[in-house]
């Protein structure tokens, strides 16, 4: 892997914290494919669901601002992990970490594995975490 920042990400970032919805949807291809692993009912195909999301999100999160914190390039293949935070509407935070990989081609993504997700501020330990995975559902 390359140790090159990816124009791509700079741009999309910068479209991001400037809300420039135009931009931020000029950042993906037509037939662009977003998979969620985590969450697979939430994958989508094109670029209409991509100016929804970022429509709302700008309207509801106003003062949003995007974070690269790391990112490599592998070809085509850009690995990116990523803060987003601001304030909703009605006061409360938003916060967001996690990983987007992206296939990249003449500076559009093509495509997305997206592993962003809110920041959980419950302070609950690591033992508590694994026991509500193993214990859901009422097991245990």
């Amino acid at each position: 892997m390359s140790r090159e920042s990816s124009p791509f990400l700079h741009r999309l970032r910068d479209a991001t914290n400037g809300h420039d919805l135009e931009a931020l949807t000029d950042c993906f291809a037509p037939g662009y494919r977003n998979e969620a692993p985590a969450h697979p009912g939430r994958d989508f195909v094109g670029t209409a669901q991509i100016r929804s999301n970022w429509s709302q999100i700008f309207t509801f999160v106003p003062d949003v601002e995007a974070t690269i914190l790391r990112e490599t390039v592998d070809g085509d293949v850009v690995w990116s992990e990523w803060e987003m935070s601001g304030t909703r509407l009605d006061g409360t935070a938003h916060h967001m970490r996690g990983v987007i990989v992206f296939t990249v081609v003449d500076d559009r993504a093509t495509s997305a594995r997206f592993y962003l997700e809110p920041v959980d501020a419950e302070q609950s330990t690591v033992d508590q975490a694994v026991s509500a995975q193993v214990h859901a559902g009422g097991a245990g």
